[in-house]
C-alpha cells in the first residue's frame, strides 16, 4: 500500500501590516498628544499667570507657578477695582449672551424647522440667500448695523448688542438639516391625524426631537456672543455697559499708556482666566443633550 505523503505547510511569509498598523496608531495617538498639548497650553498659561504679582508675571519662568497668595490677591483686587466694574461688566455679558443665545436659537429654529418642512414661494431663493449670508464676515457688517441702528437711536444700548445677534444664519442651516434627517414626515402627519395643530406639532413632536441640535444652536450663540468683541466696540460708548472683552481691553490698554497703571496686567489675566469659566461650566452641563438618533425606532 502506497502513502502519499500530505504536503509540508511553510508559514506564510509576513506582510508588515502588523507593524505598520502599530506604527500608524502611534504616529496617531502622538499626533493628538501634540495637538491637545497645542490647544491646553494658552489655558495653562493663564492659569500659570494668574498666580503671579505684576513683578513675578515678567521676571519667573512662564509656564510654571509663582504664589498661590498672589492669585487670592489679584481676586481679590479683580472683584473690587473700581467699585466692582469688572462684576457690572461680568454681569453685562450674561445678560447680552444668555438673551442672544435663546433670542437667536427661537429664530433658528422657526426659520429651519419652516425651511424644511414647508413649501412657499421663494423657498429656495430665501435659502440660498441665507447660506450666502454665512460666507459673510460679522465684522463687515458692524459698519452698517450701526448706520441702522443710529437711525433708530439704539446705539450705546444694550439693544444694540442683542439685536444683531438674533440672526444666526448657521443656526438655520444646521436646524434645517438636523430637521430633515431626523425628523421623519410620517410623525408630523401622525400627530396632525390625532388632531394636534401646527403650534402643537412644532411644540410637542418636533421640539424634542431637535434638543441636539437646539442646544448645539444655543451654545454657539452663546459663545459667539460672549466673545464677541468688535460689534460692542463699535457700538458702545459708555463704559457701564461694557461686555468682558471691551471692558478687558480698556484695562489692557490703560495699563500701556497710563504711568504707574502696570498693576492692571495681573487683573487683566485674572479676569480673562475668570471669563471663561462659565463658559466651560455651561458646556459641562449642557453636553449630555448632545446625542443623536433620538427618533430611531419611533415609526413601527
Amino acid at each position: 500500500m502506497t502513502t502519499v505523503a500530505a504536503p509540508a505547510v511553510t508559514a506564510a511569509p509576513a506582510t508588515g501590516r502588523r507593524p505598520s498598523a502599530a506604527r500608524s496608531r502611534v504616529t496617531v495617538n502622538v499626533v493628538m498628544v501634540v495637538m491637545i498639548l497645542y490647544f491646553l497650553l494658552p489655558f495653562w498659561w493663564l492659569v500659570v499667570a494668574a498666580t503671579k504679582d505684576n513683578d513675578a508675571l515678567f521676571s519667573t519662568a512662564a509656564l510654571w507657578f509663582h504664589s498661590p497668595g498672589a492669585f487670592l490677591t489679584n481676586l481679590h483686587e479683580l472683584f473690587t477695582y473700581n467699585d466692582g466694574e469688572y462684576l457690572r461688566w461680568m454681569g453685562n455679558t450674561a445678560v447680552y449672551a444668555g438673551v442672544s443665545g435663546v433670542g437667536a436659537t427661537a429664530v433658528a429654529t422657526l426659520a429651519g424647522y419652516a425651511f424644511a418642512k414647508y413649501r412657499f414661494p421663494g423657498r429656495n431663493l430665501l435659502f440660498s440667500s441665507l447660506l450666502g449670508a454665512i460666507m459673510v464676515p460679522a465684522t463687515a457688517l458692524a459698519i452698517p448695523t450701526y448706520l441702522l441702528l443710529s437711525k433708530v437711536a439704539l446705539t450705546n444700548t444694550m439693544w444694540a448688542v442683542i439685536l444683531p445677534q438674533l440672526l444666526n444664519p448657521f443656526g438655520v442651516y444646521l436646524v434645517r438639516v438636523y430637521v430633515q434627517e431626523s425628523l421623519p414626515d410620517e410623525l408630523l402627519e401622525a400627530a396632525r391625524m390625532d388632531g394636534a395643530g401646527e403650534l402643537r406639532v412644532l411644540w410637542s413632536v418636533a421640539l424634542p426631537t431637535l434638543k441636539p441640535a437646539l442646544v448645539t444652536v444655543l451654545l454657539f450663540s452663546m459663545v459667539g456672543t460672549w466673545n464677541n468683541f468688535f460689534l460692542p466696540l463699535v457700538m458702545l460708548n459708555n463704559d457701564k455697559l461694557y461686555p468682558l472683552t471691551v471692558g478687558l481691553q480698556s484695562w489692557y490698554e490703560g495699563a500701556m499708556i497710563q504711568s504707574g497703571a502696570n498693576a492692571l496686567f495681573t487683573l487683566v489675566i485674572a479676569g480673562s482666566l475668570v471669563a471663561i469659566l462659565p463658559l466651560i461650566v455651561t458646556f459641562l452641563l449642557l453636553q449630555r443633550y448632545w446625542r443623536g438618533g433620538l427618533t430611531v425606532g419611533s415609526l413601527k
